[in-house]
């Protein structure tokens, strides 16, 4: 049974650019650089392009058919595999929650940040500029103490973006801003580039990233690095690509734009780490030390390092500090929509409420939540530890777990894979169904393994118990329990439509069936 009054992409290409947009997003602009710098170089590459071939793309090859064989929303689509199944969609939809919640905030940061740069407001201590007179940071994480409203209005800006771009529709709204966005981040990114690759050092920067260090390869941890890269950069185990996918046409080129998306996904996270490291050795030819000591991750790439960047340009500087906090905020508003996406898809699904009233109450209830929590003294600490845990414990956790399901626990592999085949024009092989089947969970399981035992050695940034167990364990096991009690309560309509899908997918499993004889 299909939902006839579904909304549908205008264009194929509207879906890649919005599949694009939802990949591209802060972490290729500030983990890529450093992780590849940090396990290997150039030598990071050959498992990067292994982990992006075995993982990437046969799991966004995955997300992408449950969405159009289904076309409903992750957790109705995963129930009308196996009721059981739903579950892990809800626990998608909570991670969603918690992640837009956080994710707008340093959208909101980068926002304010372009109008810093025009006049270089942080002065000599870009450092203490940030934590002390920008976010008021408090001195130990806790409780609400107070708002800080410097970052609180172009929060509120972000989240009224957002939602009207999402109220407007999948056609009206998310692709055509979409078609907006992605073609001016990668212009506005590439003129960034070619600022950077000017500057005294840039070579030194690039050697610095590129230079292979064979022997990583040998590393264990380097490859467990690639993986986890590759699968956090996509997009997958939010179930953003099953929702996205669930608003195709009837016919979709599923395996061809996987492999369109994640290259691009990949070649835009190459071109961040040439624009950045050129940067950095500027940086580290001008202060006489060596690109190790000036290199970082994170928010303190964006926030510190590259202000003191700025800072040091001898001309341009104002419009190399616009260039690269715009590309932020329009990466962070493209993967904010589809991040949104999810729970108002969920909740239409579940309420039958049409788009403008879910959009209203879903997205103004996550709005608020992050209005109320992170534009405060303590919401940096409350962010850093809400990004650590949902990440390791709620989207790479939700995604092998996923996997674990469909492939081990239900075997649909095969029938997922016919229904690709079917709308493909690249078929698939026995060798998607070993790297969902075995690769992808191995190494998921050994990243989960490798990180819960680093988790339970040492508290997160020697933050206190009582902290990570509310903003840290809390949240992970939370996103969790939501997708339990979800899963569990009554769903009529969804058992209507489920009982149809039994009907029309008989005479596929008899297919299945003749297939094994």
């Amino acid at each position: 049974m299909v939902q006839q009054s579904r909304e549908q992409w205008g264009t194929r290409a509207g879906f890649l650019m919005a599949a694009i947009g939802s990949a591209i997003g802060l972490g290729n602009i500030w983990r890529f650089p450093y992780i590849a710098y940090d396990n290997g170089g150039g030598a990071f590459l050959l498992p990067y392009l292994i982990a992006l071939l075995s993982a990437g793309i046969p799991l966004l090859i995955l997300e992408y058919t449950i969405g159009h064989r289904y076309r409903s929303s992750a957790p109705l689509s995963y129930r009308r595999v196996a009721r059981p199944a739903e579950a892990v969609g809800w626990w998608q939809v909570g991670v969603c929650f918690v992640v837009a919640v956080y994710y707008a905030v340093i959208v909101a940061w980068a926002v304010r940040y372009t109008w810093f740069s025009v006049g270089q407001q942080w002065g000599d201590d870009p450092d203490g500029f940030f934590n002390n007179d920008f976010l008021e940071v408090a001195d130990s994480p806790g409780m609400v103490s107070g708002y800080v409203s410097g970052v609180a209005w172009p929060l509120i800006g972000v989240w009224l973006i957002v939602l009207v771009v999402l109220a407007l529709g999948v056609r009206n709204g998310i692709e055509k801003a979409n078609k907006i966005f992605i073609p001016l981040l990668v212009v506005l990114f590439l003129i960034l580039v070619v600022q950077a690759l000017t500057l005294e050092g840039a070579a030194t920067g690039l050697n610095a990233l590129f230079t292979p260090d064979w022997g990583a390869m040998l590393d264990g941890g380097v490859w467990i690095a690639a993986y986890g890269q590759i699968f956090f950069s996509l997009s997958i185990g939010f179930g953003i690509m099953v929702t996205y996918a669930s608003y195709l046409k009837r016919k979709a080129d599923l395996t061809g734009t996987a492999v369109t998306a994640g290259f691009a996904n990949s070649s835009f996270e190459l071109l961040a780490g040439i624009g950045v490291f050129a940067a950095l050795g500027f940086m580290a030819t001008t202060a006489g030390t060596s690109v190790d000591t000036v290199v970082e991750s994170g928010i303190g790439l964006a926030f510190v390092a590259f202000p003191q960047i700025i800072s040091s340009l001898p001309v341009g500087a104002a419009l190399f500090g616009v260039l690269f906090f715009v590309s932020l905020a329009i990466a962070g508003v493209s993967s904010l929509i589809s991040i949104v996406q999810v729970i108002v898809s969920a909740v239409q699904d579940r309420t039958g409420l049409g788009r403008v009233q879910t959009v209203a109450l879903v997205g103004g209830a996550t709005a608020l939540a992050s209005i109320l929590l992170f534009p405060t003294h303590e919401g940096l600490y409350i962010l850093d530890a809400f990004d650590h845990f949902i990440n390791q414990y709620g989207i790479a956790l939700a995604g092998l777990v996923m996997i674990i399901v469909f492939a081990w626990v239900l075997r649909r592999l095969p029938f997922f894979q016919r229904h690709a085949n079917e709308v493909s024009l690249v078929r698939l092989g026995t060798w998607w169904r070993v790297a969902l089947g075995i690769i992808t969970p191995v190494l998921l399981g050994l990243m989960m393994f490798d990180s819960l035992r680093t988790e339970l050695t040492q508290n997160y940034e020697d933050y206190p118990d009582s902290f990570l167990l509310v903003a840290g364990w809390g949240v992970a096991i939370g996103a969790i329990v939501f997708g339990v009690v979800m899963s569990l309560l009554p769903w009529k309509r969804a058992d209507r439509i489920a009982a149809s899908d039994a009907q029309d997918e008989s005479a596929d499993n008899e297919q299945d069936e003749e297939e094994r004889r």
